[in-house]
C-alpha cells in the first residue's frame, strides 16, 4: 500500500455550511445560492472524464459533483474523500440510488492509502479550499501535486478572488457570515490564484460564475510531465 504523505494537518474541519446542524441542508442552500448548475456542468465538461480515468474528488461532500461525473462516463475509477462523516454519508446514500460504483474515502486526504499501481491522473475539487485555514491552503495544493500522476490534471471551483464590489459584498454578507473571515478572506484577496499558477504548469481561470453569494471561479492546472 502507498500512503500519501502527511501533513500534520489538524483534524478539525469546517463542516458544510459552516454548522454542522446545517448539513442536511446544504445540497437545496448550494443548488439555490450558488448557480450550481452553471459551475458545475461546467465543471464536468472541463473534466473531459474518459474510461481509464482515475479521478480523485476532494473534499467530495454530498457527491454530486461525483455522481455527475459517473454519468458522464461510467467507465471511470471515481474516488471521493472528505473528513465529514455527515456528507459523506448523504453522498453514499445519494450514489446507492443511483447503483453508482463511486468509492468513498472518510478522512484528509493525507490519511488516504492507494495500491501500489493506483494513481490518480486527474483531481478535482470544489467549494473547499475557502473552508480551510489559511496556512493549510498551500499544503493541499503540494499534496495534490504530489499524488497526481506526471501530465495529470487538477481542477478546483471555489470562492477565490472577489474583483467587484457587489460579489464582494454578497460574499461578506453570506459565506464569511457562515464561515468566518479568517480561513475565507485569503481566498477573496487572491491567494488561490497564486497559489495554482505557483505550483502547476498551464494554470488558467477557466470560467467565473457571479452567484448570489459571490464569484466562484473554475481553474485548471496540470502536473508537468517530465520531473527534474
Amino acid at each position: 500500500m502507498r500512503k500519501t504523505s502527511t501533513l500534520g494537518r489538524a483534524v478539525n474541519f469546517t463542516p458544510a455550511l459552516g454548522k454542522a446542524w446545517l448539513t442536511p441542508l446544504y445540497d437545496v442552500a448550494i443548488r439555490c445560492l450558488t448557480s450550481e448548475k452553471r459551475w458545475r456542468s461546467a465543471m464536468i465538461a472541463e473534466a473531459k472524464i474518459e474510461p481509464d480515468d482515475r479521478l480523485i474528488d476532494v473534499g467530495s461532500g454530498t457527491g454530486s459533483l461525483l455522481i455527475g461525473l459517473r454519468s458522464a462516463c461510467p467507465q471511470a475509477d471515481l474516488l471521493g474523500v472528505d473528513p465529514d462523516r455527515a456528507t459523506i454519508d448523504i453522498a453514499r446514500r445519494k450514489a446507492a440510488h443511483k447503483m453508482s460504483s463511486i468509492r468513498w474515502h472518510h478522512g484528509f486526504l493525507d490519511s488516504l492509502e492507494l495500491q501500489d499501481n493506483w494513481r490518480p491522473n486527474k483531481i478535482v475539487s470544489s467549494l473547499l479550499f475557502h473552508q480551510i485555514p489559511a496556512g493549510q491552503k498551500e499544503a493541499l495544493i503540494e499534496e495534490i501535486w504530489n499524488l497526481l500522476e506526471p501530465g495529470g490534471m487538477v481542477l478546483i471551483a471555489d470562492y477565490m478572488k472577489q474583483e467587484n464590489p457587489l460579489m464582494r459584498a454578497l460574499f461578506r454578507a453570506t459565506v464569511q457570515r457562515l464561515d468566518g473571515s479568517a480561513d475565507t478572506q485569503p481566498n477573496a484577496d487572491g491567494v488561490m490564484e497564486n497559489l495554482i499558477s505557483a505550483r502547476f504548469i498551464d494554470s488558467k481561470r477557466l470560467a467565473l460564475f457571479n452567484t448570489p453569494t459571490g464569484a466562484i471561479s473554475l481553474w485548471r492546472g496540470f502536473k508537468e510531465r517530465t520531473l527534474n
